[in-house]
């Protein structure tokens, strides 16, 4: 994170800093739905403890070990993550896993595999290189299976030496109760609406843009941001359910089919908030066609959930998407 970026953490996220900062431990589970900063306030937390000229009790952003954070080189600080997750911000994979991915012996992992956690329980036995101690971030937690959060248990009951773990998760639920009983729990705070669409604004979008996208998040503002640096305007978004209605293929061409089915999954929850006398929560009511039979929205809700399962791996991309189409839109224009 440069200097830049840091000017803009989210306020939210500044305030939940300070109050864990203030407390003591040597293991912090940040849990919430996604969206909401668990990975920022998770990254917040570990540049505070490594940081070497602490300002109000936050990193003060200039130090060596600030920078060296924001290189992604920090030789006291251990991130465990998915290796996709590893890419997509910047941070470096072993050269053994790098190597692999760039021979195309394998995929980059959608989870955090055994053999990262195994190098991280290793660096926690290390000296620490600059005297602040270490630290390791894992971010998304769920994403170690069974084997993975085995093979930290014990360190992270009994961490070695001046070790602080800080573990950020989307889904706190899939952990093993014995990771989740170890750790200090941290509920993520909703930030007030006024709140989000002042830093979405911040950020650089339009107040029309910041609304659209906002609701289309749920109101998880970080999903908000994502969704409005996907390269898709907020009309776009609005336009979904009336295509979808219309059969507009089209419309939905440029998603991946997880991200296809998750759409259709927020239609059809405001359909069925609409069909329940319920307010829709992730579009404007103006927005979505005159809602269908609750007997078939609810079969459709249940369709897509075990579509999802198997998003990742269709047979064929081009025919799962005209599938789910055909079928979201014989669904919205059934009648009650």
């Amino acid at each position: 994170m440069s200097a830049a970026e840091r000017a803009v953490v989210a306020p939210w996220i500044a305030a939940q800093r300070q109050a864990l900062l203030a407390q003591r431990g040597h293991a912090w589970l940040l849990q919430g739905p996604s969206g909401l900063g668990q990975y920022a306030l998770g990254l917040e937390m570990v540049r505070a403890w490594l940081c070497e000229a602490v300002v109000d009790g936050q990193a003060c952003g200039q130090c060596r070990s600030c920078h060296a954070i924001d290189v992604r080189a920090h030789a006291d600080l251990c991130v465990l993550m998915p290796e996709t997750h590893m890419l997509a911000l910047g941070w470096p994979l072993s050269e053994k896993a790098q190597a692999d991915i760039d021979d195309k012996k394998r995929k980059a992992s959608r989870e955090i595999r055994v053999d990262a956690m195994r190098d991280a329980v290793e660096f926690t036995q290390r000296t620490s290189a600059r005297g602040r101690g270490k630290a390791v971030l894992v971010y998304p937690a769920e994403q170690m299976n069974a084997i993975t959060a085995n093979a930290l248990l014990k360190t992270l009951e009994e961490p070695p030496g001046d070790v602080r773990f800080v573990l950020a998760s989307e889904s706190a639920h899939q952990l093993l109760p014995t990771i989740r009983s170890r750790c200090l729990i941290h509920t993520m705070g909703w930030p007030q609406d006024a709140e989000m669409l002042d830093w979405l604004q911040a950020q650089g979008l339009e107040p029309a843009a910041a609304q659209a996208f906002l609701k289309a998040s749920g109101g998880r503002p970080e999903d908000a941001l994502a969704l409005a640096r996907s390269g898709k305007p907020a009309q776009a978004w609005t336009h979904l359910p009336r295509a979808l209605s219309q059969g507009d293929v089209s419309a939905f061409a440029d998603l991946a089919p997880a991200q296809v089915i998750g759409v259709l999954q927020k239609i059809c929850h405001d359909q069925l908030a609409r069909a329940s006398g319920a307010a829709p929560r992730y579009f404007a009511p103006n927005d979505l066609p005159v809602p269908a039979s609750l007997a078939l929205l609810a079969a459709w809700s249940k369709e897509l959930t075990a579509a999802l399962r198997t998003a990742e791996h269709p047979f064929n991309a081009g025919l799962m998407l005209e599938a789910l189409v055909a079928r979201g839109r014989s669904v919205l224009n059934s009648r009650p």
